[in-house]
């Protein structure tokens, strides 16, 4: 079952992006590496700058994923499962419903190195913005460091792509 995700949910949040965090130790620049991934302040700062998580609930939370309406567009924002059920299709599950949710286009930011992430959201329809438009993208829609820009690619949707 997927619902969205309340104030009370912030343990299992942290706990969820924490363990599958650390599929990108050693992957990831070592600079961009913290531990925790996402402490609990990074998370009240995220809900306080309007992402809405929703998560899969299946014998407890499995799965979350967030959205953020930034502007013209719509972010995909900390998709996460736990290690021990990825693959069961609880990722590609949420994203579905929150695809079905937004009448924006969709942009998804993850790290380079991390092609699993690249490929599953590939396969569901999304692709790679061309790197020569990445940095304006993560710089007008998020807020990383440019260290993060350097190692980060963008996705969308193909309403982004069909819109331009």
């Amino acid at each position: 079952m997927i619902r969205a995700l309340a104030e009370d949910d912030r343990p299992e949040i942290l706990a969820i992006v924490n363990a599958a965090a650390e599929a990108y130790r050693g992957i990831i620049p070592p600079d961009r590496w913290k531990q925790p991934y996402m402490p609990e302040g990074e998370l009240a700062a995220e809900l306080a700058a309007g992402i809405a998580f929703s998560g899969w609930e299946d014998d407890g939370l499995q799965g979350v994923m967030g959205v953020q309406p930034v502007d013209d567009v719509i972010l995909i924002r900390h998709a996460y499962v736990r290690p021990e059920r990825q693959g069961a299709g609880i990722g590609t599950a949420l994203l579905a419903a929150l695809r079905r949710d937004v009448d924006r286009p969709i942009l998804i930011g993850t790290w380079a190195a991390a092609g699993w992430a690249i490929r599953f959201y590939q396969a569901r329809g999304f692709a790679l913005v061309a790197e020569d438009e990445k940095a304006g993208l993560l710089k007008r829609y998020w807020t990383v460091p440019d260290r993060q820009i350097e190692t980060s690619v963008v996705l969308g949707d193909a309403r982004w792509f069909g819109g331009r």
